[in-house]
């Protein structure tokens, strides 16, 4: 599953109240990209769960949206989990409790993957 520019503004649309503007286009660029990263043709993010957390780390770190970044990065790093196929089940608190420590900068990309292999059925 890859990600593009139309998929995540189509998000920001759909998931964020009043459809608010991108204000750093640059992030949302970035997000893409490092999605895509690769080091010798290998994924430097290996699996569905570890790109969904670089996503949502990024997101909630360089905000692309003037509001609900917090609501956005949760909704990309969710709605990607789906779209790989996985069966996602979690609470308004289970999400609002990752936004807040991906936020505090006390989680990398792995201890966020594992948070979201618990969102998984």
């Amino acid at each position: 599953m890859t990600i593009d520019l139309a998929w995540l503004l189509m998000l920001a649309e759909q998931k964020t109240p009043g459809d608010p503007q991108v204000t750093d286009w640059g992030a949302l660029i970035a997000a893409v990209a490092r999605h895509q990263a690769e080091i010798f043709d290998v994924p430097v993010y290996d699996t569905p769960h570890a790109r969904a957390a670089a996503l949502l780390q990024l997101l909630i770190h360089v905000p692309a949206l003037e509001r609900s970044n917090a609501l956005f990065a949760s909704s990309v790093a969710y709605a990607y989990l789906v779209a790989s196929g996985l069966k996602v089940a979690t609470s308004p608190e289970q999400v609002r409790d990752l936004a807040r420590l991906v936020k505090s900068g006390e989680a990398g990309v792995a201890d966020i993957a594992e948070e979201l292999r618990r969102w998984s059925l």
